[in-house]
């Protein structure tokens, strides 16, 4: 898959070439009754296909979704590999799972910023024509910093390093994957969703009944490793496995829905506020006021979030229990 698109100044940009820096064999198949290390490597073997499906897209930079869906693969292929790390060689799945991180957090700056302006741009539209404009111009501020961001992504994405690991997650998909020894573990994929459910439900039991916003973050976090988790059984699992897990994945999106607000809510307030300071000493006071209105109405947000989220929890909580082993 190719693109070519104009950069600054009409500069003409170069044909992506994600589809030509690996070569793929036929996708890999997998059945309920395969080894688990085998769904696994089929699993990673369609995540990848998906971050390079999305490769050139992000790199056009024309549609903010398929950086959003580049960066979902990268988060996905991460889980996967800690959710299965009692299956793989650790040595192996750790240094890819660093590697995928630095890839993730090179994608993140200028995701967060897409959010962001989608974000303000639906705050402004409760505003008059001034208001309005007075947006405006802290967007006008906050694409400046994504363009510097994305310069910086584009670096990476041509770079040798990023060309290195899309050829080892080609090679990894091309065999079996590495487990400890050599031998296959006999545990199961709904096994996996478990022990992620386990951590999730440690966590959550840790941060209380008033948890700082650090935590409802981290907390998000770690929902997404079990969401991810969960769609490996949801898509391949035997059978008897797929509904209860599907309603978990359904119950743990509404969790991230809440919690995703709630962290918007927050990085919304702080980026507002460091976005009016970088406009000086002496700032419209149009702009000033509307800054203080956004500020306002995330901290709304913010608030009715951190009062809503546990009843989420209780609805993973309660499809996550048809999941028990049965004693």
């Amino acid at each position: 898959m190719s693109a070519v698109t104009h950069g600054h100044h009409g500069r003409l940009l170069r044909p992506t070439r994600a589809g030509k820096l690996v070569k793929l064999g036929d996708p890999v198949r997998s059945r309920p009754s395969d080894p688990t290390v085998h769904q696994l490597r089929a699993a990673l073997d369609n995540r990848l296909r998906a971050l390079l499906a999305h490769d050139p897209g992000t790199r056009v930079g024309e549609d903010p979704e398929e950086l959003h869906q580049m960066r979902v693969a990268v988060r996905r292929i991460r889980a996967m590999l800690k959710a299965a790390r009692p299956l793989l060689d650790r040595i192996w799945a750790d240094d890819l799972r660093a590697e995928l991180g630095w890839l993730g957090r090179a994608l993140g700056p200028v995701r967060d910023a897409d959010v962001l302006v989608e974000r303000l741009r639906g705050r402004a539209a409760a505003f008059d024509d001034t208001g309005r404009k007075a947006v405006e111009t802290l967007i006008e501020a906050l694409v400046a910093d994504r363009e510097i961001a994305r310069a910086e992504m584009l670096a990476v994405l041509g770079s040798r390093r990023y060309t290195a690991l899309l050829r080892r997650l080609a090679t990894a998909v091309s065999r079996p994957l590495p487990t400890p020894g050599g031998r296959l573990a006999a545990a199961s994929l709904v096994e996996l969703v478990r022990t992620e459910y386990r951590r999730l439900s440690k966590a959550v039991r840790a941060a209380g009944e008033d948890p700082p916003d650090e935590v409802l973050h981290a907390l998000r976090i770690q929902g997404k490793r079990l969401r991810y988790t969960s769609e490996l059984v949801a898509a391949s699992g035997r059978k008897p496995e797929r509904k209860p897990v599907r309603k978990l994945v359904e119950s743990t999106v509404a969790l991230q829905d809440v919690l995703g607000e709630h962290q918007d809510a927050c990085v919304a307030q702080h980026r507002v506020m460091l976005l009016l300071d970088g406009l000086g000493d002496v700032v419209d006071g149009n702009v000033a006021f509307v800054a203080g209105r956004l500020v306002e109405r995330e901290e709304v947000s913010r608030v009715a979030t951190r009062q809503s989220w546990s009843t989420a929890w209780l609805q993973v909580q309660h499809r996550a229990q048809s999941l028990q082993p049965t004693t």
